[in-house]
């Protein structure tokens, strides 16, 4: 593929840009009143209003050209197909098959890896099963009631975020935790609440060595043998997700309690696969397949609509018009639901992660923007806490707004409060309120003249601020797993346009390895002076402060 910036397509966008860029959206609804119409689409339940963005008929043709000249479609059928078509790491990406309700075969270096995924699934529904059920109980015959999940990345945010959401579904009596950062308050912290003999810890580790992970499974490891005395006990309240079966035994976890998965499934894809093994304890396996069965669907409407009614392929066309053309270089996620606040901290990882890069597909630095900062917070404590930037602000902050038709907490009139919150918000920042509509209402509060002239120019508000609508009926797993997978196509779409492989990670790896070397160095509890002045007099102060182990 030529460099992006030479497309056609492209090149028609910029001088397009140049001519709708002041154009206000206000102006777009009173001239069309079928806007909601032609910019919205549906999937299931799940609808996409994007009716409120810069766009007119002309900027969405042009979007649509360039997916179609990126070649979108083929990209995508590669994807599903099992292509390697993660280069830098020499893999298929295969997340897709690991939600493959239909079980059509899929194919890995020959293989059909579908009976395997399945044995898995299996092996996940006996094991949840029997611990939900009583019949596997902890070293001294007590029920397992807690849940802890021992993993980082991918293998917390994704079980974390379902757990967190699904709360509604939870068995009674049945508790999860998460355990990921290596500063060790936050093992201590769950510690404290939970007891040895009805704990299950899982650790989750692709290879079984993974730092963070594994000094946190040490830990509670530790602290399980100090606190029953019952080495032994090991076996029945430790279990792995992980590739390395070798040093998961050497840990003590039986070989009937090690679930795999495999290197087609990258980190912050893999919920999927085994590693949403939580979810399964913690809302039993028919709600973990149903979850899989939304994200399937989710792939099918993605694989089968037209680009122009593609859920996925328009939020990601629109994220480029915005970060691309607006030099608009963050996002917002806003959720109208307490159950989604873990929300924006998934899709960070899972966009940023993935889109974060200088280097196109050819290896050279590519002369654009790629991935944007993504962020938010649930509604509406975001309206009392930054919706000020985005009425009023200097920077261009386009924003998805999530909510539910029905509460899972019924509550008075609160949900429709809420609900009404989320529809004044986009109308507001679609809107905007002009000199004059606020010279109105200052007048019809009986304000002097010249306290209006001075309070004026302070209640005008701008508008003409993008945002997309999700709405769906309520938020059951089929939903969560819909919506997830919808934006994880969102991110591989974007990564396709922009030309880079959007499923490695090597900025995360390059961290890692300087940390390995400075610990060395904190070891030997000496001063130091083989790095730059800024990072030897850091380590310099920590010794001089005595820090802990």
């Amino acid at each position: 593929m030529p460099n992006l910036t030479e497309l056609a397509s492209w090149k028609a966008l910029q001088a397009h840009f140049d001519q709708i860029k002041d154009v206000r959206m206000r102006d777009l609804f009173e001239q069309d009143q079928g806007r909601f119409n032609k910019f919205s689409t549906q999937m299931d339940d799940i609808l996409l209003d994007f009716s409120k963005n810069r766009i007119n008929d002309e900027t969405f043709r042009l979007l649509c050209d360039l997916a179609r000249e990126v070649d979108v479609e083929a990209w995508r059928d590669r994807m599903f197909s099992g292509e390697p078509i993660n280069i830098s790491e020499f893999r298929p990406v295969l997340h897709t098959a690991l939600r493959n309700r239909s079980n059509t075969p899929v194919y890995v270096d020959g293989e059909d890896v579908m009976p395997k995924i399945n044995r898995v699934l299996a092996q996940i529904r006996y094991f949840s099963e029997r611990v939900r059920g009583g019949h596997l109980r902890g070293y001294s015959g007590h029920l397992i009631t807690d849940i802890i999940n021992i993993g980082i990345g991918g293998s917390d945010l994704g079980p974390n975020v379902v757990c967190d959401s699904m709360k509604p579904f939870a068995q009674r009596g049945m508790n999860v935790h998460f355990v990921s950062n290596i500063d060790p308050t936050h093992l201590t912290e769950i510690l404290k609440i939970v007891k040895p003999e009805s704990a299950l810890f899982i650790i989750s580790s692709k290879t079984f060595s993974t730092q963070e992970t594994m000094m946190n499974a040490q830990s509670a490891r530790n602290w399980f043998v100090e606190t029953t005395g019952n080495e032994k006990a090991v076996a029945r309240h430790f279990v792995a997700v992980t590739t390395n079966k070798s040093a998961a035994s050497a840990f003590g976890i039986l070989d009937e309690n090690m679930f795999e998965f495999w290197d087609w499934v990258g980190g912050r894809y893999s919920l999927w696969s085994a590693i949403g093994l939580p979810i399964a304890l913690y809302l039993g396996m028919d709600r973990f397949e149903e979850f899989l069965e939304g994200a399937h669907a989710m792939d099918m409407h993605f694989r089968s609509a037209p680009i122009e009614k593609n859920m996925p392929v328009i939020l990601a066309l629109l994220g480029i018009w915005y970060n691309n053309f607006f030099n608009a270089q963050s996002h917002a996620v806003m959720a109208y639901n307490q159950y989604l606040r873990r929300l924006p901290a998934y899709l960070q990882q899972l966009d940023m992660e993935s889109n974060g890069k200088t280097i196109n597909r050819k290896g050279k630095r590519v002369d654009y923007l790629t991935g944007p900062v993504i962020w938010g917070e649930t509604g509406s404590n975001a309206q009392h806490a930054f919706f000020q930037l985005l009425h009023q602000g200097t920077k261009p902050v386009p924003a998805d707004f999530l909510v539910p038709a029905r509460s899972e907490n019924p509550l008075g009139e609160q949900h429709s409060v809420l609900l009404a919150n989320f529809f004044a918000q986009t109308r507001a920042l679609m809107n905007g309120k002009t000199e004059a509509e606020a010279r109105v209402e200052l007048e019809a509060a009986g304000l002097a003249e010249d306290i209006i002239e001075d309070v004026l120019p302070h209640k005008v508000f701008e508008g003409n601020k993008p945002t997309n609508s999700i709405m769906f009926e309520s938020l059951d797993p089929r939903t969560l797993g819909a919506l997830l997978a919808l934006y994880e196509h969102k991110v591989f779409v974007q990564g396709v346009i922009w030309d880079i492989n959007s499923f490695d990670q090597w900025g995360v790896e390059y961290g890692k390895q300087l940390a390995s070397d400075i610990q060395q160095e904190l070891a030997s509890r000496e001063n130091t002076t083989r790095y730059d002045d800024s990072t030897n007099n850091l380590i310099n102060y920590c010794m001089l402060l005595k820090f802990s182990e």
